[in-house]
């Protein structure tokens, strides 16, 4: 393996055997956010901006972190201290011909879409090119790992410490949900939430992927 490879996977044991790691499994009707897509894709072109829908992930959990405080901080290197932070960082896992990298969107709670869109396009972009700088990675306060665009209906990501939790993102499907009688199809994307358990509980992190499903469902509350 490369020496990139071999610290990443020494980082990922130690971070295996370290975290006593619980993962939740949720789902999101994205509906609503690729109407949105839809309807601002002349936008989308005179901005010159690639509007993902991983944009509208890295904003709705931003929002999210702020509402629930407990997923954004540290544990002491002791573990017996939680450290709040008062940022919101969030790291986007790249895969790269050289190994995962993972730059970050510094404040994203203070950014709106199209900044967080061109801020995912540029970081992605120079990250398959090595030329995201030291600076640019590290201190997120949590981590989305998005094979949307790959397959898969779930899985178990490792959480990164001093992180507390992780997000996974796996490809849309369309389920059928009843108005009635009536069948109508979904568009449900996987949501797959790994923890710390020393810090979050099941119930914690249900009410977190509760409150995050419904910001994904309903995008208007992230424009404001």
């Amino acid at each position: 393996m490369s020496r990139f490879a071999q610290v990443a996977s020494k980082n990922l044991a130690a971070a295996q055997a370290l975290i006593p790691a619980v993962t939740h499994h949720e789902r999101a009707d994205v509906s609503a956010i690729e109407a949105l897509r839809k309807s601002w894709k002349a936008e989308a072109q005179a901005r010159g901006v690639k509007l993902t829908a991983l944009a509208f992930h890295v904003a709705a959990l931003s929002r999210a972190l702020r509402a629930f405080p407990r997923f954004n901080a540290s544990l002491t290197p002791d573990g017996e201290d939680l450290v709040l932070k008062d940022y919101v960082h969030i790291g986007i896992a790249v895969d790269t011909p050289h190994g995962l990298m993972v730059p970050v969107i510094r404040d994203a709670d203070r950014k709106g879409l199209w900044q967080i869109g061109a801020e995912i396009a540029d970081l992605a972009g120079r990250a398959q090119a090595r030329k995201v700088r030291q600076d640019e990675m590290g201190g997120a306060s949590m981590t989305i790992t998005n094979l949307g665009g790959i397959g898969g209906t779930a899985f178990t990501p490792i959480v990164n410490p001093p992180e507390v939790a992780i997000l996974g993102i796996t490809r849309t499907e369309t389920v059928t949900h009843w108005d009635g009688d009536t069948p109508r199809p979904v568009p449900m994307v996987p949501l797959d939430l790994s923890y710390d358990h020393r810090v979050i509980n099941g119930a914690d992190a249900a009410r977190f992927m509760t409150h995050y499903a419904g910001l994904i469902a309903d995008p208007r509350n992230m424009l404001v």
